[in-house]
């Protein structure tokens, strides 16, 4: 909001107009060599039809993208940077940054290829001066026009501009009579998506003049107008030259002399300075646009924060001038730019395919926030993405290959520096729309046991096991379940609001944040102030969860408290009425989780605990501390008799559950010896053990709180589990025992 309010305060600071920021410099590079020296042979490969498609489907995928970068230029205050900006500010900095770097790159190296083609050009009819050292001169001079301020050299593409108007009334006012027919139909052997690949970049210029956006005097108005008034005289003036060339030369001379425009116009010398004109032109809109998105790179930290520095000016990036008047050099100097080329373009479409899809998806998504004065469905921004991926591959599979990588990569180093931002993106309301989509499918969707997954709320003190219910809970969030962390403040009700003003629930919601976050878990935090802890939980597990994701299971430590044990029983007897399992961890502080190898499932009694605490170890040993974690499922038999129909029952269950453990059946001879010698015997090495609970009745509270600690004295580490599930969910047909 802070940095919204900042960029509310700098809106009509600049110093363009719609005229000149936008519509000027974004003409001069759509009008450039393509126009003057491959439009004719474009007419005669393609045919004057074919032309004309090509000309209207490259301009209806510029139009598209125009259309969603004003949708997003009028939802926001655009500050410096142009499309980086408006990229970062729609679907985050990092997905921004991958797109704005390499864009960085493509303009400070396209400031090289445009002079370079100058020069060519230039030396052909003047050969007397050497190219390379004509081209790092014109860099140099471009380089210091650009330092000393974007008015100066914005008055110089006027003249261009003048340049060009007369270069194109030259060419109208020749050609004399129409010599032949136009041929409609295509004349050669290139296919029409091969003619579109060489002609659609003359149509990837109009992010120059949205590059101008910090200088702009109302970027929300002038980028749009500047931009469609720019699209629908550049595709104009396409058409008409195309229909001019194909009326007044044959395709013979179409398809074989590139300089067809000189020999048609009235005053050739025109066109030449056209061709000038429309390379320097372009340079010049390079070299003014590249310094403005490594400022907004810097700016964001996506670059270093020193390239932001404007050396005494107080509106011209004077660093970033001169590093993109560096790389432009080191670009001439390296010679060939035709390994380079394919890729700036791939840069630019890639752009241009990023800013169709944040518009498309801030439409589809319908976030409250997106209100765009231009109003683009959804459905139109997308489809301008898939064109603009569509014409990547058809101009150059390997470039587009190679520019998709780079920008991944840039991607992934950008989510690893951890960039913190202070604006909102589409992210979040993407997966908002996302998760209410799947909870209303949930809502009327018909439940089945074969669908049970884990949701468990796990109650965490400062006090008592903190640590080790964490971490338990970091296992059990493995199982493709959803794990929840609640940690209860008790206090009256007059405390409520003391607790919560101190920033207690702040706090312990962070912490929990962040060990979750250390251990990669897939958990959710939250910290609740209730007046009596066992009441907290009750109303928690009730309330907890919406349509098909309530919770099904309770975790939480087991007391040292003889009066607090009880009162887990009765919760446990509550909380099976409300069909929800109980988890209680009783953690032996001496062996811990020992070397987390070995998991003892025992198994007692004709109930549901035994699938629940099979799925809890398989679900456990998913976890990366206990892969490759043994299972072993201990029952007690009374006599050798009932050992083989045991042994039989376990395989059989443990076959169908399609869970991995270890049958081991004891034979309890008489006397009997109570199951805590078991325990402490067998069980004596093992990691984890878990053990079912019986609901007591009232007037059994206390005795089986005596007898769960006589069990958790003579074994390690244990949950205690109960099952509160009706039905089967490990999926197997028959009833466990």
């Amino acid at each position: 909001m802070k940095e919204q309010l900042q960029e509310s305060r700098e809106v009509g600071k600049g110093r363009f107009g719609a005229f000149a920021g936008v519509f000027v410099p974004t003409v001069l590079t759509i009008l450039g060599l393509i126009l003057f020296l491959r439009l004719g042979w474009v007419v005669g490969q393609a045919g004057l039809a074919g032309a004309v498609v090509i000309i209207l489907l490259a301009n209806l995928i510029t139009l598209i993208t125009g259309l969603s970068l004003s949708a997003i230029a009028t939802n926001m205050f655009v500050r410096t940077g142009g499309a980086y900006y408006m990229i970062s500010r729609t679907l985050g900095l990092e997905i921004g940054g991958a797109i704005g770097i390499p864009l960085y790159l493509s303009q400070a190296i396209s400031v090289a290829f445009y002079i370079i083609g100058f020069t060519e050009a230039f030396t052909a009819s003047f050969p007397v001066l050497g190219a390379r050292f004509l081209s790092t001169g014109i860099v140099l001079v471009f380089g210091l026009l650009a330092f000393v301020g974007a008015n100066f050299v914005l008055k110089i593409q006027f003249a261009i501009l003048a340049l060009l108007a007369g270069a194109l009334i030259s060419l109208f006012s020749g050609g004399g009579a129409q010599i032949a027919p136009p041929l409609w139909a295509p004349a050669a052997d290139a296919s029409f998506w091969e003619v579109f690949a060489i002609f659609f970049p003359a149509v990837t210029g109009i992010m120059v003049g949205v590059s101008m956006s910090g200088d702009l005097k109302n970027p929300t108005r002038d980028i749009p107008r500047g931009t469609f008034l720019a699209i629908g005289a550049t595709c104009l003036v396409y058409l008409s030259t195309a229909v001019w060339l194909g009326t007044h030369a044959s395709t013979a001379e179409l398809l074989g002399d590139y300089m067809i425009m000189h020999k048609v116009a009235r005053w050739p010398m025109l066109i030449l300075l056209g061709i000038y004109a429309s390379t320097l032109s372009s340079a010049l809109g390079s070299i003014l646009a590249a310094p403005r998105t490594l400022e907004a790179l810097s700016r964001d930290r996506a670059a270093p924060r020193f390239l932001r520095m404007r050396l005494g000016s107080s509106t011209e990036p004077r660093l970033a001038v001169l590093v993109s008047t560096g790389i432009a050099l080191a670009v001439i100097w390296m010679g060939d730019l035709n390994f380079v080329a394919p890729i700036i373009t791939m840069f630019f479409l890639n752009t241009y395919g990023i800013l169709n899809l944040a518009a498309g998806l801030e439409s589809l998504v319908g976030n409250p926030s997106f209100r765009p004065r231009i109003k683009v469905p959804w459905f139109v921004s997308l489809l301008g993405a898939l064109a603009c991926y569509g014409a990547m591959f058809l101009i150059n599979t390997p470039a587009t290959v190679t520019a998709i990588i780079l920008s991944y990569g840039i991607f992934v180093w950008l989510g690893r520096r951890a960039l913190t931002q202070n604006w909102g993106d589409i992210r979040s309301g993407f997966w908002f729309t996302l998760a209410r989509f799947g909870l209303v499918r949930l809502e009327v969707q018909r439940w089945d046991i074969k669908n049970w997954r884990p949701n468990i709320l796990v109650f965490i003190s400062f006090h008592h096991l903190y640590e080790e219910l964490l971490e338990v809970g970091s296992w059990l969030a493995s199982g493709q379940g959803m794990v929840s962390f609640f940690h209860l403040l008790t206090g009256e009700t007059g405390e409520v609001e003391k607790l919560a003003s101190r920033g207690y629930r702040i706090t312990s919601v962070k912490h929990t944040q962040s060990y979750l976050q250390e251990r990669g878990v897939a958990g959710f935090a939250e910290c609740i102030v209730v007046d009596d802890l066992h009441q907290g939980i009750l109303a928690i597990a009730q309330a907890h969860g919406i349509a098909a994701l309530e919770s099904n299971a309770i975790l939480m430590g087991w007391s040292q408290e003889p009066e607090s044990q009880i009162e887990q029983l009765r919760l446990m007897r509550r909380l099976a009425a409300f069909q929800k399992s109980t988890i209680f961890l009783d953690y032996h502080p001496e062996r811990g989780f020992g070397r987390k190898a070995l998991i003892d499932i025992w198994w007692r009694g004709r109930d549901r605990n035994a699938e629940l605490m099979l799925l809890l170890a398989h679900i456990i040993r998913q976890s990366h501390p206990w892969e490759g974690a043994w299972v072993r499922v201990l029952r007690v038999v009374p006599n050798e008799e009932a050992r083989v129909g045991a042994e039989q029952h376990l395989s059989q269950t443990l076959e169908g559950a399609r869970v991995e453990a270890e049958p081991v059946v004891l034979v309890n001879s008489d006397p009997p010896a109570p199951l805590e010698a078991f325990l402490s015997q067998i069980s004596r090495e093992t990691d984890l053990i878990l053990l079912g609970l019986r609901i007591p009745e009232e007037e059994d509270l206390i005795s089986q709180a005596n007898a769960i600690n006589r069990l958790v004295a003579a074994a390690g580490s244990t949950l205690l589990v109960r099952s509160a599930e009706t039905e089967d969910v490990l999926g197997t047909e028959e009833q466990q025992v």
